[in-house]
């Protein structure tokens, strides 16, 4: 029997993970039905091609969920907040890729392969974490199954698309500068140049002194793995590349397991693919992982400072596995649960 078509209703759908969820879409041959695009009133009217064919894009309102099974929201906190309840008045399930409530009680944040089951309870809300906390709990939940997680100190190389286009932009225009000799304009998304530089600040900086970005990403991380006491230490670094987050990884753990091991625990991991032959030069970088739906794994060796530690260095295409296809697989799961009754 053919699947049921899902009606889709995405909002963003001109910014970059909007886009990059209609990409998914087509790539995964999900079965859809209706779909409807969403952006601000200055984008409505314009066409985005899907499928071969063009779709028109609307300005946002309460009618545009009406007969929609789930929604998808890339719109950023703001519109999330204010179109989510219409959505779900609506009797539209809703996916959110912003911050808005993933702090919510009852409200799930999820990632299907490590706590899928999340899903089980009915939500008609539910949240896409943050594209560094989904690459770490695809990794650190099977090493966690086998030996117990302990502790993780990581630090994180994330790539100006996570600032959205002004971060691409940005970019792109002073790496043109100083190839030409001109000395580049202000800054503007990234508060400082970020060609040939590296910026170790993402997100406002709290009072201790950690930046916003690394308390997300311990906080989600815990909330992922089921493990709210782990001891987890962040530093998050934007980095002059495109596309493709990257994090180094030390994790200690509560039995031992040495590195052989783990390589064979990680092999079986689903939506993780193992590169580790760092002897022939071929380890996990960004521009590998573009356009992959996988969390990219390797280096992985002892790590002497740590109990029973390991390290590792892993990768993920913040616009696949860090966010739409997520997303997209978040929504897929919502609607076969309410399909099943």
């Amino acid at each position: 029997m053919e699947p049921r078509p899902i009606a889709i209703t995405l909002l963003g759908a001109t910014g970059a993970v909007g886009r990059a969820v209609l990409e998914v879409l087509e790539d995964l041959d999900v079965p859809v039905g209706r779909v409807r695009l969403l952006a601000t009133a200055r984008s409505a009217g314009r066409d985005i091609e899907f499928r071969g064919g063009p779709l028109k894009v609307e300005a946002p309102g309460a009618e545009a969920f009406t007969g929609c099974d789930v929604a998808i929201l890339a719109a950023g906190a703001e519109a999330s907040r204010q179109w989510a309840p219409l959505a779900r008045a609506a009797g539209c399930l809703v996916v959110d890729d912003s911050s808005a409530f993933r702090r919510e009680a009852g409200v799930p944040l999820v990632v299907p392969e490590v706590n899928g089951a999340a899903l089980d309870g009915g939500a008609t809300l539910v949240a896409n974490p943050d594209p560094m906390a989904i690459a770490l709990a695809l990794a650190l939940n099977p090493l966690h199954a086998a030996a117990g997680l302990a502790r993780v100190v990581v630090a994180t190389y994330q790539a100006v698309s996570g600032a959205g286009h002004r971060g691409v932009e940005q970019l792109q225009r002073e790496a043109a500068d100083l190839m030409n000799g001109r000395e580049p304009a202000e800054p503007g998304r990234i508060r400082h140049r970020i060609a040939f530089n590296l910026v170790p600040q993402v997100g406002a900086l709290g009072a201790d002194g950690v930046a916003e970005e690394e308390a997300v990403i311990a906080r989600e991380t815990r909330q992922l793995l089921g493990l709210p006491g782990l001891a987890i230490s962040a530093t998050a670094v934007r980095v002059p590349v495109f596309y493709g987050h990257a994090a180094a990884v030390h994790a200690g753990f509560d039995r031992p397991i040495d590195a052989e091991a783990a390589r064979q625990v990680l092999r079986r991991a689903p939506a993780v693919k193992l590169i580790d032959r760092p002897e022939e030069g071929v380890y996990p970088m960004p521009m590998l992982a573009v356009n992959d739906d996988a969390v990219l794994v390797g280096r992985v060796r002892a790590d002497a400072a740590l109990v029973n530690g390991l390290a590792l260095f892993l990768t993920v295409d913040n616009l696949r596995k860090g966010g739409p296809t997520n997303l997209v697989q978040l929504a897929l799961a919502m609607v076969e649960r309410r399909r099943r009754g």
